[in-house]
């Protein structure tokens, strides 16, 4: 066996303090007002915002993770482009990026290289600066970037501005952390594994062209809180949402992986975060997974009126990764997300 097919499988976004413990480690810390801060960690927001002047906000943002698949390159190209993902949820574009490595002491440096490599990619393909970073030794592998885009301020996008009557439009399948965990205990097969790999490496910037030019109410991208974990920011305790199963978009072997009880730590962790906010009226354990499971680098989750829904998922589906409208933003119900 090669040193490159040495990395562990043991990160990606499943490797996410949960969304319970993250939220009450945030509430005390100090804040400082300051009336340049548009959007900060008090919210529950993809990145913070910035003013800069009455025609530019700046996007800040950070994501690093150890490793899900065992290839350098491809965990520098996937690493990269979650990190990146953050600006386009917000309505942004990529100015500049700044490596974040952790790195064993005792590691060939090659794999460094390598993923390296497929991380300057991403950020060159995103139209970003790549202007530096910074490294550390660590027992474990870990990758990702501190992202600046910008914007104009009439064209940011919050996670929780959805209205009652929103359709609620997802740009990639879900499934990814079940399926490299599956892959890596050798339960998923290797084409399965590169439609996951496809997916997460697909930067979020080409759905985001076609999504600015409709007037959306909301946008999130779905990482390791899942689906509905990060639907859930979106409604914020005001709204409800219906969400039909039969509309979802997901791998097929992720589904079939979850029939088999291939599980992720996060997924559980989602799981019994989220448990109280959702009605499942449909019996199926493996629908509930998926939308559980912690997506690495995953799909935009878009709100946009009614009106508009049919064009922008038709417009959206001339991309090699289809998009799905899974349902609607209705008032407030008992439960905060109904599966049917």
């Amino acid at each position: 066996m090669s040193e490159i097919e040495q990395l562990i499988v043991c990160g990606g976004c499943n490797a996410k303090i949960g969304p319970g413990d993250l939220g009450s480690l945030l509430k005390d810390l100090p804040k400082r007002h300051d009336d340049r801060l548009l959007v900060g960690f008090e919210s529950t927001d993809d990145a913070a915002i910035i003013k800069l002047n009455d025609e530019q906000v700046m996007i800040q943002t950070l994501d690093f993770f150890p490793t899900m698949v065992n290839d350098p390159y491809l965990f520098g190209k996937i690493a990269a482009t979650n990190a990146l993902s953050d600006v386009y949820a917000m309505g942004g574009t990529v100015l500049s990026a700044l490596n974040i490595v952790a790195f064993p002491e005792e590691k060939d440096l090659n794999i460094l290289k390598e993923i390296l490599r497929g991380g300057a990619e991403k950020v060159i393909e995103a139209g970003g600066i790549l202007a530096g970073g910074h490294s550390i030794h660590d027992h474990s592998v870990k990758y990702g970037l501190s992202v600046t885009g910008l914007a104009h301020p009439d064209d940011i996008l919050m996670n929780n501005a959805g209205q009652i009557g929103d359709h609620l439009i997802l740009t990639k399948p879900l499934g990814v952390g079940i399926i490299t965990t599956g892959y890596s205990v050798g339960e998923i097969d290797q084409s399965a594994f590169d439609e996951a790999v496809y997916n997460m490496e697909t930067l979020n910037k080409y759905a985001m062209e076609i999504i600015r030019s409709y007037p959306i109410n909301s946008c999130t991208d779905v990482t390791g809180f899942g689906l509905l974990g990060h639907l859930h920011e979106m409604l914020h305790d005001e709204y409800s949402a219906v969400i039909h199963s039969d509309r979802l978009p997901y791998i097929t072997a992720a589904y079939q992986g979850a029939k088999e009880f291939i599980l992720t730590a996060g997924g559980q962790r989602n799981r019994n975060y989220l448990t109280p906010f959702v009605d499942f009226k449909q019996n199926d354990f493996a629908i509930e997974e998926l939308l559980f499971d912690p997506q690495t680098s995953g799909g935009l989750l878009v709100s946009v009126p009614a009106q508009y829904a049919e064009k922008l998922t038709t417009e959206l589906n001339k991309l090699d990764i289809k998009s799905a409208d899974i349902g609607e933003i209705v008032a407030r119900e008992t439960k905060e997300m109904i599966v049917q």
